[in-house]
This record gives structure tokens, C-alpha cells and sequence, in this order.
């Protein structure tokens, strides 16, 4: 089964296991960027997995679309195409670089191979394809560290559980999965080691219908803080309407949720889409793997709800400070898997490799590991 999103690897032996025939080395210049004959204004093609709607993943792209034409003006022309399956991706990446498009982003995990087909195709159309790892001359990735954010509201929600239950809504078993559930509990348990989290696998990035069936056994189960790494309000909604809290993911959510909302992940693309526009315009693009995090501003965290006391709102700020200018690793030992086994010794950190493709639970998280 194919998904939207999945971990990034490390740039470097990627790039030179990436497929790189059929295109002109030429076209790489001495100074290693990647020259393509530029035609302007610069041409920008979208495409979204899902509808754009007025919340989620496919959304927080249309906004940053969005910011891009508006900082970089008549220089860009862009367009987006919404709800595109992956049976017709390659298609529409076709027929975007044969009409005049020199930049065309694809925001899906699952366009990664149709999207380095067709770059293979059109050496002079540049293709930057979001959370896959796959690079190529003229094809580059980008993805954000979401698990940032959820580290913070795990921090909040330890606070604000009087249960001490909280319920976590899970899409696929990938390691960009188990990294937000894992950070979320490191946080969770910083601020109340008395608390536990309950995991429910839904195997879908969106589908309301099952979120918030999902949700509702969740709070039959206890919980009274539901997070999600899916991508509806549905959870969000069920949580209100409870009277419990939430944790938003991707999009602030709090129209859904006035009183349940505490805080969340927001993406925001926007500085991206921008840097990299200008880096094609001014002949300074690379095909690069960007991971970026609270730092980059790739990740945002939604504003703190007022009923969080003052301590832990002030805790939250110190330790994201100490996340962007690195005096803060989420990650450092001593961390336990489910079964109580030491996976990281006291004073060792998990390497990027080792997130990238982090596969475990920590001890705290209930609920298989898929």
C-alpha cells in the first residue's frame, strides 16, 4: 500500500543511487548547481494528493503556494492541481512540464517514482518532491520534523490530563509515525511520568469517518488529551464536543475546537517554496535532501491555549529555544522500548540515520507496534 508521507534518508548515498540516466550533464555547472535554459517569469506547477479544502496537509501546501506568489510576485506564475490519485500522477507531471512548467513541486510520498520517471524526461524542468528520499539531477526532497512540535505538546498535554490517558491517532507504521508518537512522550513524560499513551491504527492519512470513530473509542477507553498524526479535524471535533482536549496537526484547528484545542503542529511551507523559487530563478538550485524543522520554520507550533498554566507555557518556549539553536536533543538516553529494554544509554542521542528510520515505541506508549 502506498502512503503520502514517508521518512527521508540521509542525502548522501542516495543521490548517487538515484536514477540519473537519460539527463544532460551539462546541465550541471562547475559551481555544482543545476542550469536549466530559464524562461520567465519561472513557471510553478502544484500538486496536491488531496482536495485543498480549509484544513490539512494539502492545505498548509496551498498556502504556501501561495505566500511564494505573493513575496516573489509577476517574477513566478503558479498553478495547483487538487486531488490528484496516484493512478493519474504521472500524468499530471507530464502535462505540467510540457506546458511551459520549470518548476513543479509534488507533495505526496507515494508520487516519489512517477516523479523521477518523468524528471528523467524533461532535463529542463526542475522537480522538488515532498517526504520522499529519491533525488536525481534535477529532482530534489524536502520534508519537516513534525516530531519537534509534538514534543512540545506532549509537554502540554502531561500538564493538562487528569487521567493521566492520553489517546494517539496513527495513520501508517513509518518512522515519521513513530517519531511524533515517540517525542510526544518523551514530552509527555517530562512533565507527568505517571502518564500513558493509548495508540489507534487507522491506516489512512484522511477519512473522517474512520478519525472520528477512532477518537470515539479512544475517549470510551478513558482518555482525556487526543492527539492525531492524521490529517481531518474529526478528532479535534469529537474532542470538543466531549468537553476533553486536543492536540491539532498540520493546520491550527481551533475553529473546530475553541475549548479543546491546547496546542499542535502547524506545516508551513511557505519559506521553502519561496527559497527555493528564487534559488531556480537566480541559477543557484541543487538537488538536495531539506529536513527542516522549528529552526527552518518548515514546523510551527499553534498558539498555547489560555488554560495552560503559566509554568508549563514558560517550559514550552525554553525548551523550543533550546530546540532551534540545538542545546536541546529530544532524543538522548536513557530511552526505553515498550518492553522496558534500554534502547539509548544515559548521555547518547540517537543519530539522524537512527530517526530516520526509527521503528520502535518508547515505554509509556500502549498498543502494538505495527
Amino acid at each position: 500500500m502506498s502512503t503520502r508521507r514517508d521518512f527521508l534518508k540521509t542525502a548522501a548515498g542516495l543521490a548517487a543511487a538515484s536514477a540519473m540516466g537519460g539527463l544532460p550533464m551539462s546541465a550541471m555547472a562547475a559551481d555544482g548547481y543545476y542550469k536549466i535554459p530559464l524562461k520567465k517569469p519561472l513557471k510553478i506547477g502544484f500538486v496536491y494528493i488531496d482536495p485543498i479544502g480549509n484544513i490539512g496537509w494539502s492545505y498548509q501546501h496551498e498556502l504556501g503556494r501561495k505566500h511564494m506568489q505573493e513575496v516573489l510576485g509577476d517574477q513566478v506564475q503558479s498553478v495547483a492541481v487538487e486531488n490528484v490519485a496516484d493512478a493519474r500522477a504521472e500524468a499530471v507531471f507530464r502535462q505540467l512540464a510540457s506546458s511551459g512548467h520549470q518548476l513543479i513541486f509534488t507533495t505526496s510520498f507515494s508520487f516519489m517514482n512517477p516523479t523521477l520517471k518523468v524528471a528523467k524526461e524533461f532535463p529542463n524542468v526542475i522537480f522538488e518532491q515532498a517526504t520522499g528520499f529519491k533525488t536525481a539531477p534535477n529532482m530534489g526532497n524536502y520534508n519537516g520534523r513534525f516530531y519537534e512540535a509534538q514534543y512540545l505538546s506532549g509537554l502540554v498535554a502531561g500538564a493538562m490530563t487528569k487521567s493521566n490517558k492520553i489517546g494517539f491517532i496513527l495513520p501508517f507504521p513509518i518512522p515519521e509515525v513513530y517519531r511524533v508518537v515517540d517525542a510526544f512522550t518523551i514530552g509527555l513524560h517530562e512533565t507527568n511520568p505517571k502518564a500513558t499513551v493509548s495508540t489507534v491504527w487507522v491506516n489512512t492519512w484522511y477519512d473522517p469517518g474512520k478519525e472520528r470513530e477512532a477518537a470515539q473509542t479512544l475517549v470510551a477507553s478513558g482518555v482525556d488529551v487526543i492527539a492525531t498524526h492524521t490529517d481531518s479535524p474529526a478528532p479535534m471535533q469529537v474532542a470538543e464536543s466531549h468537553g476533553i482536549y486536543a492536540i491539532a496537526q498540520d493546520s491550527n484547528q481551533i475553529k473546530y475546537g475553541p475549548k479543546a484545542q491546547l496546542t499542535g503542529v502547524i506545516d508551513n511551507w511557505g519559506p521553502y517554496y519561496v527559497e527555493t523559487a528564487r534559488r531556480v530563478l537566480e541559477g543557484r538550485w541543487k538537488p538536495e535532501s531539506t529536513w527542516g524543522g522549528l529552526k527552518s520554520g518548515i514546523v510551527q507550533l499553534a498558539p498555547l491555549s489560555p488554560a495552560v498554566p503559566k509554568d508549563i507555557a514558560d517550559l514550552v518556549m525554553k525548551r523550543k529555544a533550546e530546540i532551534e539553536n540545538g542545546t536541546f536533543n529530544i532524543f538522548t538516553g536513557p530511552l526505553y522500548d515498550q518492553s522496558g529494554k534500554l534502547k539509548v544509554p544515559a548521555g547518547k542521542s540517537l543519530s539522524e540515520g537512527e530517526l530516520l528510520g526509527l521503528q520502535w515505541f518508547v515505554k509509556g506508549v500502549e498498543g502494538k507496534a505495527s
